[in-house]
């Protein structure tokens, strides 16, 4: 049996496709009540009475956006393939100085207070560190090492 024409009209009254209305016509009683209706009063009974639902909509899964923001955070899918910027728009070069330099001074700064380097070579250290002598923490330490800035007292460094 045809019930299209009840199923528009149902789906005009809740404002939906027809397509996400569902009617239940497993009896014969269900499908005579579905097939008399005619108005809107009439289509809101029998969704008053669930022989007429309304399916939920559909939405676009978030499956795969999930599996791809949790591989992000591992720091994965970074390749050539996914860069849209330039390497300095991605990581600033201030930015990546101002982090190395802070790092310097910091080891610097703990290798005076703990009296392994004299207060000249200190000053002469960071003013070569802020004029961009040194390429890392390692590299101060080499320097130090190589040039026997040390105290006599203290070891090599660790």
């Amino acid at each position: 049996m045809n019930l299209s024409k009840q199923k528009k009209l149902v789906a005009r009254t809740l404002g939906v496709s027809p397509k996400r209305i569902k009617l239940k016509t497993e009896t014969p009683e269900n499908s005579k009540a579905i097939k008399e209706v005619i108005s809107r009063e009439g289509a809101k009974e029998l969704l008053a009475e669930k022989i007429i639902t309304k399916k939920p909509k559909k939405g676009t899964s978030r499956t795969r956006a999930n599996h791809i923001a949790n591989q992000k955070k591992k720091g994965r899918q970074q390749g050539h393939g996914s860069r849209k910027g330039t390497a300095k728009a991605r990581f600033d070069t201030k930015e990546r100085w101002m982090i190395r330099l802070r790092g310097i001074r910091a080891l610097l700064s703990s290798l005076r207070e703990q009296n392994r380097i004299e207060q000249a070579t200190y000053r002469d250290m960071y003013m070569k560190a802020k004029g961009n002598f040194f390429r890392n923490k390692r590299h101060v330490l080499l320097y130090i090492e190589q040039n026997n800035l040390l105290k006599e007292k203290e070891g090599a460094l660790e």
